[in-house]
C-alpha cells in the first residue's frame, strides 16, 4: 500500500514542473520559424515567458504569439541600441526618469512630459523615450523584483484629449511588451476633462485596474514633504507695506491736519485709514465742546452732507457708552460645572450600518490617496539628472560617464605633461 502511495503521488506533476513544461513549450514554438539570436536567447529568460504566461492565463499559444511579437517590436524599435545620448534634452529637463525605490525595492518611473512635446517631436521618438526609461528601470531591480511604479505628472497639460493620447500609448506599450512590469501607475493632476474621457476609454486598456488618478492638492496637509523646494509655491501677491516709502515711521504719512496710516494687518478690510493729529486747534464749526465734534473718520467730509448721527456728536456719545452702567461680576463660573447635553451613543440595534462604515463603505477616493502617499515622497523630491545618470548600466549610460572633479583634475594634469 505505502509502494502504491508513493508511486501515485511520484506520478501526479507538480505546479513547478507544470510550468517548466509550459516554458518549453513556448520555447519551442519561438524557435520553429527560425532560431534566437543570442539577444533573443537572453530577453527570453525562464521569468520572461512567465510573465507572458501569466498574462495570457497560461495559454501556450497566445504567449508564443504575442512573445514572438515583442521580439520583432523591439527589433524594430531598437531597443538593444538605445543610449542615453539620444534623449540628452529630455534627461536634463526631467522629463522621464527614475525617482529611486520604493519600501518593497520596486523603482518609481515619473513621467513629466510637456503638452507641446508631441508638436516638434513623433509618436516613435516618445515610445523610444519610454522604452528607454522603463529598460533603466529594469536594470535597477534586485533579483526578486520584477515590478516598477510609474507616476504620470499631467500638471503641464491643459488639454485632456492631448495628455490622453500619451497615456493611452503608454499603457499599450507596458501592456503588450512589458506583461506583469506594472504594478501601479498614478495620473496626478490631470485636466478637468480628463475623467470622462477615462470613462471611455478604460474599458479597452488592460491596465486600466491599475491606473489610478489623485490630485496633489488633497496632500498639502503632509508636513513631512513640504521641506522640498524643487517646485515653489507661488509668491503671495498681497500688499506689502515695507514696500511703501515713509520718511518718519514705516507705514505712516502725516500732514498738518490729517495722518495717512497703513495698516500692518494683511487680512484688514481696509489697507489704509486717516486719522487726527494731536493738534487741537483745527476744528470745524464752533470751537465750543458742545457744538460739532473734531474731524474723525465719521465727519470728516462736508458738514451740510454730513448724516444726522454725525451732526450730532452727543448722540454718538449715548451710543457708545450706556446710561445704565452694567451690573459686575460677583463670582466666577465654573464652565466644568456645566452639563452639556450628551449625543446618545449609537446602538448596534438602531443603524447597524455604522458598526461596519469603516470595513465596507469606504470610498474608491480614500482608496487612491492611502494608495498614492508612501510614493508622494518621490513626486516632490527635486530632479537630480547625476543621480538619475548613475543608475544607468552600459550600454543605456551612453558615451557620457560621470567623473569627479579631483579625477578629472589629475587626467587634465597629466595629460598637461606630455
Amino acid at each position: 500500500m505505502g509502494n502504491k502511495d508513493h508511486n501515485s503521488s511520484s506520478s501526479t506533476p507538480q505546479p513547478a514542473q507544470i510550468e517548466k513544461n509550459r516554458i518549453d513549450a513556448v520555447l519551442q514554438l519561438l524557435r520553429k520559424p527560425s532560431p534566437l539570436t543570442l539577444k533573443q536567447e537572453k530577453f527570453c529568460n525562464e521569468a520572461c515567458i512567465g510573465r507572458f504566461l501569466k498574462a495570457k492565463g497560461d495559454n501556450v499559444k497566445k504567449a508564443a504569439k504575442q512573445l514572438r511579437a515583442c521580439l520583432s517590436w523591439r527589433e524594430n524599435l531598437g531597443v538593444d541600441h538605445l543610449i542615453a545620448d539620444e534623449f540628452s534634452g529630455e534627461i536634463a529637463d526631467g522629463m522621464a526618469y527614475v525617482a529611486g525605490h520604493d519600501d518593497q525595492s520596486r523603482p518609481v518611473v515619473i513621467f513629466r512630459i510637456k503638452q507641446d512635446y508631441l508638436k516638434f517631436r513623433s509618436q516613435k521618438l516618445f515610445t523610444r523615450l519610454l522604452v528607454f526609461t522603463l529598460e533603466v528601470a529594469i536594470q535597477t531591480m534586485g533579483k526578486s523584483v520584477e515590478q516598477l511604479v510609474v507616476l504620470f505628472d499631467a500638471s503641464f497639460f491643459r488639454s485632456a484629449s492631448a495628455f490622453m493620447n500619451i497615456l493611452v500609448a503608454a499603457l499599450k506599450t507596458m501592456g503588450e511588451h512589458y506583461p506583469g512590469r506594472l504594478h501601479k501607475a498614478f495620473v496626478i493632476d490631470p485636466p478637468s476633462l480628463f475623467p470622462y474621457l477615462w470613462k471611455g476609454v478604460k474599458a479597452f486598456l488592460d491596465l486600466s485596474s491599475n491606473t489610478t488618478t489623485v490630485s496633489s492638492i488633497d496632500f498639502d496637509e503632509f508636513p513631512d514633504f513640504n521641506h522640498f523646494t524643487a517646485y515653489p509655491r507661488a509668491a503671495s501677491l498681497r500688499f506689502n507695506p515695507s514696500s511703501v516709502p515713509s520718511k518718519s515711521k514705516p507705514g505712516s504719512c502725516a500732514s498738518s491736519r490729517f495722518a495717512f496710516t497703513v495698516s500692518h494687518h494683511f487680512d484688514s478690510l481696509k489697507p489704509w485709514y486717516l486719522t487726527l493729529t494731536d493738534k487741537p486747534s483745527f476744528r470745524v464749526g464752533p470751537t465750543s465742546t458742545t457744538g460739532p465734534a473734531l474731524i474723525s473718520p465719521v465727519n470728516a467730509r462736508s458738514y451740510s452732507f454730513a448724516s444726522p448721527t454725525a451732526r450730532n456728536m452727543n448722540t454718538m456719545r449715548k451710543s457708545f457708552f450706556p446710561s445704565t452702567p452694567l451690573p459686575q461680576k460677583t463670582q466666577v463660573m465654573d464652565h466644568s460645572a456645566i452639563n452639556h447635553p450628551r449625543t446618545p451613543k449609537p446602538s448596534f440595534l438602531h443603524s447597524p450600518a455604522l458598526f461596519f462604515k469603516k470595513e465596507c463603505h469606504v470610498s474608491k477616493t480614500d482608496k487612491s490617496r492611502e494608495s498614492f502617499v508612501p510614493f508622494l515622497r518621490f513626486y516632490r523630491r527635486p530632479y537630480d539628472e547625476m543621480v538619475y545618470r548613475s543608475k544607468m548600466k552600459p550600454p543605456l549610460g551612453g558615451l557620457i560617464s560621470i567623473v569627479s572633479p579631483h579625477i578629472r583634475r589629475r587626467h587634465m594634469s597629466v595629460s598637461q605633461r606630455f
